[in-house]
Formats: structure tokens, sequence, C-alpha cells
């Protein structure tokens, strides 16, 4: 009898295979520049989120610009071997989500942007509980 060969799984390179959150980072940015996008801010997430290393909050002039941004980078991203991407709002163009994974991008409209505020909600620090 024949000993069989056991089956072992190998892990997978995934850093070899997809982009370092750093590196999509700066390829997101690129492009940003690239489309004349506005206020674009970059938030640090590593330590505070689980979901993502980065989160970037740009703006648009108006919804065909909030549009050809984020079709853009999407564009860029898929060129960059990064297939798994999230992307939601791209039929209004007011605010469109692109989920990369490492790095999560929000383009706004700039009314859209003022209302939701998200960068205060991720650079501010914790409230303490109020005591009645």
């Amino acid at each position: 009898m024949t000993p069989r060969a056991r089956k072992t799984s190998t892990p997978v390179a995934v850093s070899e295979a997809l982009p370092r959150a750093d590196e999509t980072l700066k390829l997101i940015l690129s492009r940003l520049d690239d489309m004349k996008a506005e206020e674009t801010i970059t938030i640090d997430l590593r330590g505070k989120s689980a979901f993502s290393d980065y989160m970037v909050v740009t703006t648009g002039r108006a919804n065909r610009h909030v549009g050809a941004i984020a079709e853009n980078v999407v564009k860029a991203l898929k060129e960059a071997g990064i297939k798994k991407l999230h992307v939601e709002g791209l039929p209004n163009c007011d605010w469109v989500l692109i989920d990369s994974g490492d790095v999560v991008l929000h383009v706004f409209r700039p009314e859209v942007r003022e209302f939701y505020n998200l960068e205060r909600l991720w650079t501010q620090g914790p409230a303490p509980a109020k005591t009645l």
C-alpha cells in the first residue's frame, strides 16, 4: 500500500497578488489629482477600524464631475488588479462610494459633503458621556 499524499493548504501571498493599502491609496490620490477633485482629505483608519486602512473624502463640482471622478478611479483600480470593488451611488452621482478593501473613497457634491460631514465623524475623538 502506498502512502497517500496529504492535502495541505498553502497560504497564498496576498500581498504579492494585490497592491498594498499604501499603493492603493497613492493610486487613488493620483487619479483624484488628475481629475481635479477638490478638498481631498485622507483619514488614517489603521487601529481605528477593522474594515479599512484609509478613508479618502473628496468633492466634485457637480454630478457629472463626481461621476467622472468615480469612473476614472474605478478604471485605475481595475487596471491595477483590484477586482473586488464595491461601488455605490453612480446612477445619481450625489455621493459615490468606492470600497477597494484597504481604501474607502467617498466622492461628494459640495452640498452633500457638507450635510454628512464624514470627516468630522472620523477625525474627532469619542465624546465623553453626559451625566444627568
